[in-house]
């Protein structure tokens, strides 16, 4: 197989000894590709792109591998773990491959007193985050993780090697700036890091009983707070009598502990339906968590942009949460330097919005369609006060999902330049941009 490739890399098939364990690693989703190949090289990505071009084979791309765009059944799937380098360049650049998980990132960055906001969980792939987007515990001071983006290496379905920025093919680095992997396949990206010394850290517990409460009280302090303060309200259901229900603000201030993070952190302290707290100073790498979704649960998802939270949504938000036994709701507060960026910079949408919600309900792994059919006409009632949908926390595809993630010109202007870059749109295990 390997002299079919010209392919230095590992290759996967169903008759190598551990292709049981590749699949099972690789493919949590139950789909089993029938070739998994590991590059070494942008030679090695170009000849795999070229291999399954002639073989027919659809073709799927792996970098952190969370969601089921990393996997294809009877296809191929580039496993791009060998491009997990992070150097430290000069003043504050980092070169960083598709691979690396964003957890060994902040560690390798912290003896420099480096950071970048990036996702919010270590197992996080660099790849996946940055192409749609990047919303991380400093994105009120330092906007999205593609806003660091200065240039990246990517591997054309042609073969061809570029690299894309502000200067050299910039109508692709504008296209990968939100738009996904449609474009090509990206080896290294390169981010100008923020110098960071330390955050403050912490979580605070509210009266599980009063969603009303903390939305409002949330909303009263983040409207006037600094853009050091970063924040994530999270409400989740009672789980037997293993978890009691809870609402937690989950907060970072980008500085260093003192009287003005005091001072910042102090509004939501005081908050009135406060039961407890703690924080503490860290390192941005200990702001980033270990957390799983839960197996075996079917997990219905929705996810939008709004400019205010305005007491007619937090209505609607605390209505819809009741309506469902199992609801999880999160409120990332954005407000900041996201809006600072011009909406035609990069192909992100939405980027007047001060918050995103996301909301998901938990059932049985067997659930019937008809029993999950609630949930969407439920989220409905949330869309004449929200906008569009954050393609990263998009992890299904659904009808019309496109038109969500990206406004009319910015999907048109994507779909031309894929027309450039991928006109027989080989690249489709996405948020799929068809060519114009």
């Amino acid at each position: 197989m390997s002299e079919i490739f010209n392919f230095d890399g590992e290759v996967f098939t169903h008759d190598h000894p551990d292709f049981a364990e590749v699949i099972e690693t690789h493919s949590s989703h139950g789909v089993a590709p029938a070739y998994l190949v590991r590059p070494t090289s942008s030679a090695d990505v170009a000849a795999a792109i070229a291999f399954a071009e002639d073989r027919g084979l659809t073709l799927a791309v792996r970098s952190g591998g969370h969601t089921a765009y990393s996997s294809v059944e009877d296809g191929l799937v580039i496993d791009m773990a060998n491009f997990n380098s992070i150097e430290v360049l000069e003043v504050g650049r980092v070169r960083i491959g598709t691979a690396a998980r964003w957890g060994e990132v902040a560690l390798a960055l912290r003896p420099h007193n480096l950071a970048i906001s990036s996702g919010d969980n270590i197992k996080v792939g660099v790849g996946g985050l940055t192409l749609g987007g990047g919303i991380g515990w400093m994105v009120r001071q330092y906007g999205l993780t593609i806003d660091s983006l200065l240039e990246a290496e990517v591997v054309l379905v042609s073969g061809e090697v570029v690299t894309a920025s502000a200067t050299s093919h910039p109508d692709l680095f504008w296209a990968i700036r939100g738009g996904g992997g449609n474009f090509g396949i990206i080896t290294h990206f390169t981010y100008q890091a923020q110098h960071v010394e330390g955050v403050v850290s912490g979580t605070i517990n509210l009266d599980a009983t009063d969603l009303t409460a903390a939305l409002t009280g949330l909303r009263d302090v983040m409207v006037a707070a600094p853009e050091k303060l970063n924040t994530t309200l999270m409400a989740r259901p009672a789980v037997g009598d293993v978890m009691p229900a809870s609402i937690v603000i989950v907060f970072c201030y980008g500085g260093p502990a003192g009287d003005e993070a005091d001072a910042a952190i102090a509004p939501l302290l005081a908050l009135p339906t406060v039961i407890s707290h703690e924080y503490a100073a860290k390192s941005y790498a200990e702001v980033l968590t270990d957390e799983h979704l839960p197996v075996g649960l079917r997990i219905v998802d929705n996810n939008s942009f709004a400019d205010e939270l305005s007491d007619e949504l937090i209505g609607k938000i605390v209505a819809m949460n009741k309506a469902a036994d199992m609801s999880v709701l999160m409120i990332r507060w954005i407000q900041g330097a996201v809006n600072r960026v011009s909406a035609e910079a990069t192909s992100v949408g939405y980027r007047n919005a001060s918050l995103l919600i996301v909301a998901a309900v938990l059932f049985p792994g067997d659930a019937p369609d008809e029993a999950t059919a609630p949930v969407a006409e439920r989220w409905e009632w949330l869309t004449p006060y929200t906008n569009g949908m954050y393609g990263n926390w998009a992890f299904d595809k659904r009808e019309g999902m496109l038109n969500r993630i990206y406004p009319p010109a910015t999907l048109a202007r994507l779909r031309s330049i894929k027309s450039i870059y991928d006109p027989k749109n080989l690249l489709t295990v996405n948020h799929n941009i068809t060519p114009a």
